[in-house]
């Protein structure tokens, strides 16, 4: 757009509509400029006015005239058709097309400034030493190997170099507010890049940062929010009096209801309501609704906070120093308490005041709870619960970001070889206990924590149960690629992966499952400068996350081998037959299991409190109007159907390998 000059009448007509400027020279406007729009406002610096008088529609489907009304202006350059009213100072801004500024304290730009970009803050650890900067593009993964790779020091230096140029790239004295932006009854922002179709409503205080709103998942910023030094990125909302200090939210995070955050970062679809952080690594998933539960110096994901979890992470002795780690997919039942430092084990649910520190890496799936003020672990009894099912089908479908680039990179296999090496090991480790106990011992203490005598050959079956599902799974998985089978060569030549291939180690970065081979290569690229910028490194992350599905195959084959004694490139029939028919019975096996627990929540102690003025008739007809009856719940109905599947899926492989 071409601009030029006020003339004399429309410098005098603005000045009779209440305007002043200290240098009218320095503001320019389109060649069909009308003064018609802009009264009472306060011209100061240079700015840019764009096309004014058409209509501004907001996301809520609210019309309203463009216009510069009742404001301060400095230094800015507005775009076409934005509403600027009852701004008190609008300064160092470039304002896109269709924004809406009302009735706010101040937006404005002091000195130069990176909009929070480069801002390093002590996540997990209070007493520092894994400090992060964050930036407008950091993602889960990225964060992982800044935080937890402190092992490798020209390795952090030379990732913490890549973050700190492209934050100095963002470095301006100019702020922006983008395309079709509404900032309305805010009190004062500072420092800020707002990106398109951000909605900010009733915020007190936004102070050097970044909101990443793009029009494919705009952020919402709602009343009462303060937040000093973050960012946030494309989905998010912020509402409610949620306090915010040092964070960084990623995409399609939730966060209100007077939740206070403090140097911790929030990774894809986590939800924070009512209680507090400090020092959190929260992978994607990480929920928190319920007062009283305060998140401390700890690493999550795929994790839910019962109401008053506690972590103790100083013991009052060198200070806030201690950090613990929650795998993915664990829960705290009301009131937990865990002692910093302490690990616990993938998909486990914790229970009771632990008040001591312990390690349950080894054994996924475990309930954690205490007896006489000791730890008691239950090896693999989390694998047959409603829960654990219902929440790997849940996490997928209940993916909140709408933004074509999801910067994330997650697994949702419940069962993936992460999980499976622990299995594994588990299987040894209970085996090995069992050897070794004398049948005098009640308990067997493991790591920090106790598990009882009996139990530990008694669950060796959950975690056998879980790797003949997880081989069963890939094998079929397998044949069903290789496309049309008549003989057993084909099937051999389908499963080869050829080359030989021991079982490595899998690690779970925050969500993304990788191998430790892949991910130390790309370290060790970083390190020694052959990726020199975030773009790179994220591209490498990207390459091997889409190598995942190769990977496991490969780590599958070196199982099969191990274990089972058998060639995948010389495969038989019947040894694929065996495998198939182990993994109907395991998988239909544990469905019934799961059934039987979800059938708990029909049984007479869940009837309680239901029919509350009449009798036993009463109770079970009201319990059915509200709850409905086994047969009608899609869950139930879709484990029922599932268990239907496998044996239809079974009998076909069945017939088709006993045929070539």
């Amino acid at each position: 757009m071409k601009y030029r000059p006020l003339d004399n009448l429309e410098i005098a007509a603005l000045e009779h509509q209440g305007c002043f400027s200290s240098g009218w020279s320095g503001i320019s406007v389109p060649d069909n400029f009308s003064t018609r729009h802009v009264h009472s406002v306060r011209f100061s610096g240079v700015v840019k006015i764009g096309k004014l008088g058409g209509e501004i529609r907001t996301a809520e489907g609210e019309v309203k005239a463009s216009g510069l009304f009742n404001s301060r202006i400095e230094n800015c350059e507005i775009g076409d058709d934005v509403l600027v009213d009852n701004v008190r100072l609008l300064k160092n801004y470039r304002v896109g097309d269709h924004v809406i500024l009302e009735n706010v304290n101040s937006i404005s730009v002091s000195g130069n400034s990176t909009f929070g970009n480069g801002c390093e803050i002590e996540v997990l650890n209070e007493g520092g030493g894994r400090e992060l900067p964050i930036f407008d593009r950091l993602t889960a993964q990225l964060a992982y190997l800044m935080v937890f790779y402190r092992h490798e020091p020209e390795f952090i230096q030379a990732l913490g170099q890549m973050i700190h140029d492209y934050a100095g790239k963002k470095r301006s004295g100019t702020g922006s507010i983008g395309t079709g932006t509404v900032i309305m009854n805010t009190g004062t922002v500072t420092n800020m890049v707002i990106g398109d179709q951000a909605i900010i409503r009733g915020a007190s205080l936004l102070q050097n940062g970044t909101i990443a709103s793009n029009s494919h998942a705009p952020v919402f910023i709602g009343e009462n929010v303060i937040a000093r030094n973050f960012i946030v990125l494309s989905g998010s909302r912020i509402d409610s009096g949620a306090l915010v200090e040092k964070c960084f939210l990623g995409q399609g995070v939730e966060m209100g209801k007077q939740f206070s955050a403090e140097n911790s970062v929030f990774f894809a679809n986590s939800e924070a309501f009512h209680s507090e952080a400090v020092s959190v690594f929260a992978g994607p998933y990480t929920v928190t609704h319920h007062r009283s539960t305060l998140m401390i110096a700890g690493m999550y994901s795929f994790f839910n906070a019962g109401s008053g979890t506690n972590q103790s992470n100083h013991m009052y002795k060198l200070g806030p120093v201690h950090q613990g780690i929650l795998e993915r997919g664990s829960k705290t039942g009301s009131f937990a308490y865990l002692l910093w430092p302490s690990r616990v084990g993938a998909y486990s649910v914790v229970m009771g005041k632990n008040v001591a520190s312990f390690d349950s890496t080894d054994f996924p799936f475990s309930y954690i709870n205490v007896d006489n003020e000791k730890s008691i672990l239950t090896p693999g009894m989390n694998l047959f619960t409603v829960g654990t099912r219902r929440d790997s089908e849940k996490w997928p479908k209940r993916d909140k970001r709408k933004d074509p680039e999801k910067l994330d990179l997650i697994n949702f296999d419940l069962l993936s070889p992460y999980i499976m090496q622990k299995v594994i090991r588990s299987l040894q480790i209970l085996q090995e206990l069992y050897d070794k106990a004398s049948q005098k011992q009640e308990t067997i203490y493991y790591k920090g924590i106790r598990i009882k005598r009996l139990m530990l050959k008694s669950t060796r079956k959950y975690y056998q149960m879980a790797l003949s599902i997880f081989i069963g799974n890939q094998v079929i998985k397998r044949l069903e690629g290789i496309g049309e089978i008549k003989k057993v060569q084909t099937i051999r030549e389908g499963f080869s992966t050829g080359r030989p291939h021991a079982p490595g180690n899998w690690i779970d970065l925050a969500g993304m499952v990788a191998t430790d081979q892949s991910i130390e290569g790309l370290v060790g690229e970083i390190r020694s400068g052959k990726l020199k910028s975030i773009d790179k490194v994220s591209e490498g992350l990207e390459r091997i996350h889409n190598s995942y599905e190769r990977e496991n195959w490969e780590w599958t084959v070196g199982i099969l081998s191990e274990l089972y004694g058998i060639d995948a490139g010389n495969i038989e029939a019947e040894q694929l037959i065996e495998l198939i028919t182990s993994w109907e019975t395991e998988s239909v096996k544990l469905d019934k299991m799961i059934l039987n627990d979800a059938g708990k929540e029909y049984d007479d102690s869940s009837k309680i409190g239901f029919g509350i003025d009449g009798d036993l008739s009463v109770r079970d007809r009201d319990f059915q109007a509200v709850r409905g009856t086994p047969e009608e719940n899609k869950f139930i109905a879709g484990i029922h159907e599932e268990i239907g599947r496998i044996g239809k899926k079974a009998a076909e492989l069945r017939l088709l390998l006993e045929g070539l």
